[in-house]
């Protein structure tokens, strides 16, 4: 769906269908779409470097944002060489958000190198004294980090998006649940098997309505099983940005790692055994309650699309508001 003027057009398999939002019709674009397998039901703008509108070749969007910049790792060793991160992602535009949920895809890297991470995260930033705070959870692959290539669990908090930031439970800020189903650090089996099977886990990232710390689940178990908590000290204020990212992280001197699955994904298809993915995408309510994000505005950012690729955040009347990503090993610069 791509806005213009008050007008959606909303397609559906090559089939484009214009319509009127505001009062009642707003209801036409949510019944179609479950006529359909996937449609796309998301509000859309994209920025260059510049702070202007743009789109790519394949019309889908690229972000830099002008006055917002995305951390950076440190537990990379050999931090003199210099770390390079790129981003595939979906995130919001500064509001009133208290989290979110969704199904991750786990992917393994067995060749990943000892100068490379990569991984994907359900991320929150909040302001705090003029700039940023990050605090997220998530996969990832860090040789660097666990001296293996185990998928495992992280969590991450960075004070203004410039600091050295906190892994797991290296310094105060993440605290686990006791008996928590899965701790920081902890592997997780099995991966995906590409074309054949993927797997995934449920998890979100949300403000407790009564305490305010935000709080970490895991969904996909009998029942829902907290993780942990970061306080909320780490994330105060508002407007907050919440995004669902696939990232990776290597030293200047090496050379990027795949992202996800290690493919890219396919613009219209979206094929879950073959790339990474989040989907049954839902956010949260200051209640605690989650909903569906239909008519929130999202924002793409992809910064190195000859890199990595993530294709368009769609509602799929099986998988939610979903939306694929990754690309290969090799990138460079």
């Amino acid at each position: 769906m791509y806005v213009r003027n008050h007008i959606v057009t909303v397609s559906f398999i090559g089939t484009q269908l214009p319509i009127q939002m505001g009062g009642d019709y707003v209801v036409i674009p949510i019944l179609l779409c479950y006529l359909y397998r996937t449609c796309q039901l998301t509000l859309v703008d994209s920025i260059d470097v510049d702070g202007n509108l743009t789109m790519d070749e394949e019309n889908t969007t690229i972000l830099r944002p002008k006055s917002f910049d995305f951390p950076w790792r440190a537990n990379i060793k050999n931090e003199g060489s210099g770390i390079i991160s790129h981003y595939a992602m979906w995130h919001t535009k500064p509001g009133k958000f208290y989290g979110l949920r969704a199904e991750m895809s786990i992917w393994a890297s067995p060749n990943q190198e000892n100068s490379q991470e990569s991984g994907a995260s359900l991320q929150i930033y909040c302001p705090d004294g003029g700039n940023y705070n990050l605090i997220e959870a998530g996969f990832h692959i860090s040789p660097s980090l666990y001296r293996n290539k185990d998928i495992r669990f992280f969590t991450y908090w960075t004070k203004d998006l410039k600091s050295r930031g906190c892994y797991n439970l290296q310094c105060p800020g993440f605290v686990s649940a006791s008996g928590a189903n899965l701790v920081p650090g902890q592997a997780i089996v099995p991966p995906s098997m590409y074309g054949k099977q993927d797997y995934y886990v449920r998890l979100s990232l949300n403000q407790d309505p009564n305490s305010e710390d935000w709080v970490v689940y895991r969904h996909d178990l009998e029942k829902p099983s907290l993780l942990g908590h970061f306080p909320k000290k780490l994330c105060p204020g508002t407007p907050r940005i919440q995004a669902l990212t696939g990232f990776v992280n290597y030293l200047k001197n090496a050379h990027g790692p795949p992202m996800g699955s290690g493919h890219f994904p396919d613009h219209y298809d979206h094929d879950n055994k073959k790339s990474a993915y989040f989907k049954h995408i839902r956010y949260y309510n200051p209640n605690g309650h989650s909903y569906n994000p239909f008519g929130v505005p999202m924002v793409k950012l992809v910064d190195r699309l000859d890199c990595y690729r993530a294709n368009d955040f769609v509602l799929d009347y099986k998988r939610g508001y979903m939306f694929n990503y990754g690309g290969p090993s090799g990138c460079v610069g």
